[in-house]
């Protein structure tokens, strides 16, 4: 039995989140497991999973076999494309296949691979994250006060600071112009298997979440549409569950997609030879305040070279968004 005081570098964060990070090699179903149990406590007493932690707090937590760390390769030392880059954060454009982070079978990921890249970095710290299938801007800050305003950005009572985060998705079947939100909860679940999973449940349920999907036809392209979605809440998966539940699937989204539709697509069979094998997801748009400055700052990433072509292949395209940047 051992006590973590948490300290800044944790504050806030959930304790199921907190303990999967610390007890690296400890599968997430035995993390679950002995918080449901009551063997992990905060402040000597039971915690939920959700639980948020607070400066100060003392977790006590249960013997647990954890990986030999020398088994565990080192993150290699890598940089991503910036797209922009300042004192206080930087923002790079993710490709898809890449985990942010370590954990849940993945060795490592964003955050670790930049760390290493940059050992002069006192702090590297992620802000949001991004599915590994998803490609876009990732915001990462470079100082704990930045992580924390950007943070809080994220809150959605926040009203008007609220980070906005545009993805372009592109979708089986025609979507309905006329359905521009989506407002049904989400429920988090774990397989029986130990892998995260969510589900679009009644606004009554238990254990869901309230979730909104804001959709804009950017093209239709006969077979497929082309969509702009914003999240106004972020949920785990949330735009993958909210299209899927919708009836109109996420093209390559191997978790909630149209199998069938993935494989003619992986095969070049879907769209005139034209092969496509991951999802189309992509972060295309950043906005928020400067943690320092206050100023707002839009930034655009450009569709990834197999989505473009995909989409070239489908139907001409149009003139992509200028990027914005802050102010030097």
């Amino acid at each position: 039995m051992h006590r973590v005081v948490i300290d800044e570098a944790s504050e806030g964060q959930r304790l199921d989140n907190f303990l999967v990070k610390l007890l690296k090699g400890v599968p997430k179903t035995h993390v679950y497991r002995v918080i449901r149990s009551g063997e992990v406590r905060v402040n000597k007493g039971r915690a939920g999973a959700d639980t948020r932690l607070a400066l100060g707090d003392e977790v006590r937590i249960p013997p647990v076999r954890v990986a030999d760390r020398s088994e565990v390769p080192a993150a290699p030392a890598r940089e991503f494309t910036v797209v922009f880059e300042d004192e206080h954060l930087l923002v790079i454009d993710k490709p898809a296949g890449v985990a942010v982070h370590g954990g849940s079978g993945v060795a490592f990921g964003v955050i670790e691979q930049m760390r290493q890249a940059r050992p002069q970095a006192k702090f590297l710290e992620l802000v949001h994250r991004l599915d590994k299938e998803t490609s876009g801007l990732l915001l990462i800050a470079k100082k704990r006060s930045a992580l924390v305003a950007l943070q809080d950005q994220l809150r959605v009572h926040q009203g008007a600071k609220v980070i906005g985060k545009t993805y372009a998705a592109l979708v089986a079947g025609a979507w309905p112009a006329k359905l521009k939100v989506i407002d049904v909860a989400l429920h988090k679940f774990l397989t029986p298997e130990g892998e995260r999973r969510v589900r679009a449940v009644a606004d009554d349920h238990d254990a869901g979440k309230r979730s909104i999907t804001l959709v804009r036809v950017a093209q239709a392209l006969g077979a497929f549409t082309l969509l702009d979605v914003t999240i106004k809440t972020g949920r785990t998966h949330q735009i993958r569950v909210h299209l899927t539940h919708e009836g109109h699937a996420i093209a390559g989204d191997e978790k909630y997609g149209d199998f069938a539709l993935n494989k003619a697509l992986a095969r070049g069979e879907a769209v005139s030879g034209q092969r496509f094998g991951r999802m189309f997801l992509h972060a295309r748009q950043l906005r928020f305040e400067h943690p320092a400055t206050g100023e707002v700052i839009e930034l655009v990433a450009p569709l990834p070279p197999e989505c473009e072509a995909l989409l070239q292949a489908l139907g001409p395209r149009p003139a992509p968004a200028a990027v914005k940047r802050a102010p030097s």
